[in-house]
């Protein structure tokens, strides 16, 4: 009898220990924190989730200051995930996958023609890993690197980053900052900011691939697209800006009229078209620095879920995902084939320190404050 009670005795004990581990809370879009806790070139990683009083949801990593998933609801009130990216942090890794998902891109975003910059009468020569030039700050860019993160509000991350004087021999020792705001209008608010010591270059942004549907197995060839540009800064077959800039009235480029992205796409008649394999160019914008104003707009016609960019940067790189060839594995399983998602990146105009454009300064000097700012409105109809 003794040893039944014994046993019922160390049975109940087990029960009580299983009961008492702790219960895995996943974010809305399915995601475990606790694949986002690592450690890359001995610094911590974690996943960081802002909510706001309409069930949205943004979950942003500090491995490369990226956003992970945005989770809005569509016109039916449920709740759709509509970027790309991956489960877990070590995916990330660019060992792993080399990506751009998500990400908070510095020093420069875009590509510097073969990668030669000149600062203070000094030619420097940067990182080539794109067809020759020096594509998004290099193959070590911020976007392969860890940020110290701070949680300031439940709706408000603030993503700092340390860029040593030498950082993929870009100059100067640069404390950057990237905010992300989750506003209760359903706004993904960006602010990045930076200092220098010694003269340099900055051109930050998101690297956000979008598909609105929420459903990445289909393409964004269906989405309605707006930009508010006239022009467009033509690029050669390896994606370099010529220092022009070419007008889309008649062309595949023009959205000033809202239409779907793959009426024209394909009209690789178009030596723009055939340069990019789609589009992959740079939008001469409009707003001329209005954040107040419409810059682009994009809506899934499956879901009506709508997306409006905002910033005061001169320009915006529309990218279609023509270079996702299906051998990625993103987020549950899911295939990313070419034209899953497409990005919006405010931006400075691509090669601004080798080209002749006022609106585009790209040099940040020592006592000035790099600020650029941008604004991902969602709604739904």
């Amino acid at each position: 009898m003794k040893t039944l009670s014994k046993i019922l005795i160390a049975s109940a004990a087990i029960a009580a220990c299983a009961c008492s581990e702790p219960k895995v809370e996943l974010t809305k879009s399915g995601l475990d924190p606790q694949d986002f806790v690592n450690e890359y070139n001995g610094q911590a990683t974690a996943l960081y989730t802002l909510t706001n009083a309409n069930g949205m949801e943004v979950c942003i990593t500090n491995f490369g200051g990226r956003i992970v998933s945005i989770m809005v609801p569509d016109n039916q009130g449920e709740l759709k995930d509509v970027v790309l990216g991956f489960d877990k942090v070590s995916d990330y890794f660019p060992e792993n996958n080399s990506s751009d998902f998500g990400a908070s891109i510095g020093r420069y975003a875009n590509r510097i023609n073969q990668g030669k910059i000149t600062v203070d009468g000094q030619e420097i020569q940067l990182p080539q890993n794109n067809f020759g030039h020096c594509l998004h700050g290099g193959p070590t860019g911020w976007q392969y690197q860890v940020y110290e993160a701070n949680l300031a509000a439940a709706n408000k991350l603030e993503l700092t980053r340390i860029s040593p004087d030498g950082d993929n021999n870009f100059p100067g020792n640069v404390v950057a900052k990237t905010t992300y705001t989750l506003t209760e209008d359903n706004k993904i608010d960006i602010t990045y900011e930076a200092t220098t010591d010694k003269t340099t270059i900055i051109n930050m942004t998101n690297h956000s691939y979008f598909n609105l549907s929420g459903d990445p197995n289909t393409t964004v060839l269906d989405h309605i697209c707006y930009l508010n540009a006239d022009n467009i800064t033509p690029i050669d077959e390896t994606c370099m800006t010529s220092g022009e800039f070419s007008p889309v009235a008649g062309t595949a480029f023009d959205f000033l009229a809202p239409h779907a992205i793959g009426d024209r796409i394909n009209e690789t008649t178009d030596e723009q078209i055939a340069n990019g394999n789609g589009y992959d160019h740079n939008w001469v914008l409009n707003t001329k620095g209005d954040d107040t104003q419409l810059a682009a707009c994009v809506k899934s016609p499956a879901t009506g879920i709508i997306l409006k960019v905002y910033t005061n940067e001169p320009g915006i790189q529309f990218y279609t995902g023509n270079f996702l060839d299906g051998t990625v594995t993103g987020k549950k399983g899911i295939v990313y084939n070419m034209r899953a998602g497409l990005c919006l990146e405010s931006q400075k105009y691509p090669d601004s320190p080798n080209k002749e454009w006022a609106e585009s300064n790209p040099y940040l000097q020592p006592g000035e404050k790099y600020y650029s700012h941008c604004v991902f409105a969602f709604s739904a109809e």
